[in-house]
């Protein structure tokens, strides 16, 4: 496994990391057996980042995480998010992060945090996350709950400004890097490098498009971002190859993004993307998959406030 120094926090994170969303049943039941058998796999095979989130299966994620982790605790990299806790369910105000932050402790069997994320900051005022979340999140890290603070979302325009109003350690850009989307480049990478803020780059599989099972019923794609995703998996097993590994190494190739997140629920998947993650991209394949996805490139879709989002 290859490590990469996220930003100036001086973590050493595994360029491959573990997106904790599948054990809370997010893209369908998962076997909480094999969901551990897999955090321990990841763990066996050098990943050392692990993402999670109250808001993946409403806390179960967190909970079978916490549980997956006991006794093996210090030999990951532990991150998980406030401020989301529902589909609709918001909620950045100073107490309920400090509440929330005591919580998902509790439940991940752990007495502090690596990594300490505001979750989909789009879809509250931005100026709760600069005035209101971010403070309450850095008094945190003081009382040493949390090592390094950041935050995530889906419009990298708010993303930036809010980097750019109040320091943060980490951004967490999800959907924007990779066959599909690559509009990361245009606004965030330049500004993350030049600031030496850590970069982290999830669903490198565009949330299942570039998957051979295909996207969940709730994405959200456009259905002609879909049908290119479709033509690509179809075009790569045709020639014996996985396109989720043809979308892992594309990714992993970034220059700057330190870690990408996928979610490996079983212990099948943790040995594929792994072995992904050691062996070289067909440059063949890649062009031919960029060409089938070039007509409907850097098409994302709203998400949150009207006010906050990228067009």
């Amino acid at each position: 496994m290859e490590y990469r120094t996220l930003g100036r926090t001086g973590l050493t994170v595994s360029k491959l990391g573990y997106g904790g969303s599948p054990l809370g049943d997010e893209f369908g039941a998962a076997d909480p057996l094999e969901g551990e058998r897999a955090v321990h796999c990841a763990l066996d095979l050098g990943i050392n980042y692990f993402d999670v989130a109250p808001y993946y299966g409403r806390t179960l994620a967190e909970t079978r995480l916490g549980a997956a982790l006991a006794g093996r605790r210090d030999k990951a990299i532990l991150a998980t998010k406030c401020g989301r806790y529902d589909v609709n369910g918001f909620d950045f105000s100073a107490a309920r992060i400090r509440r929330s932050v005591d919580e998902s402790l509790a439940r991940l069997r752990t007495d502090y945090l690596d990594v300490f994320l505001a979750h989909d900051i789009e879809f509250v005022h931005e100026s709760q996350i600069v005035d209101e979340a971010i403070p309450a999140m850095r008094a945190i890290q003081r009382e040493g709950k949390a090592r390094f603070i950041g935050i995530t979302g889906l419009q990298l325009n708010m993303l930036r400004r809010v980097a750019e109003a109040v320091p943060v350690d980490i951004v967490l850009s999800y959907c924007r890097y990779n066959l599909l989307m690559t509009d990361l480049d245009d606004v965030l990478t330049p500004f993350a490098k030049q600031q030496g803020v850590g970069l982290i780059n999830a669903s490198p599989l565009h949330m299942g498009i570039l998957s051979s099972s295909g996207p969940p019923p709730w994405h959200p794609a456009a259905a002609e971002v879909k049908e290119a995703g479709r033509r690509i998996v179809e075009f790569c097993e045709h020639h014996g190859v996985r396109a989720s590994d043809l979308a892992l190494q594309f990714a992993f190739a970034h220059p700057y993004v330190s870690t990408t997140l996928a979610g490996m629920p079983t212990v099948e998947q943790v040995r594929q993307n792994v072995a992904a993650a050691s062996n070289p991209m067909n440059e063949t394949m890649l062009a031919v998959s960029l060409a089938l996805s070039a007509n409907y490139k850097n098409r994302s879709w709203p998400s949150g406030l009207l006010e906050n989002q990228d067009a």
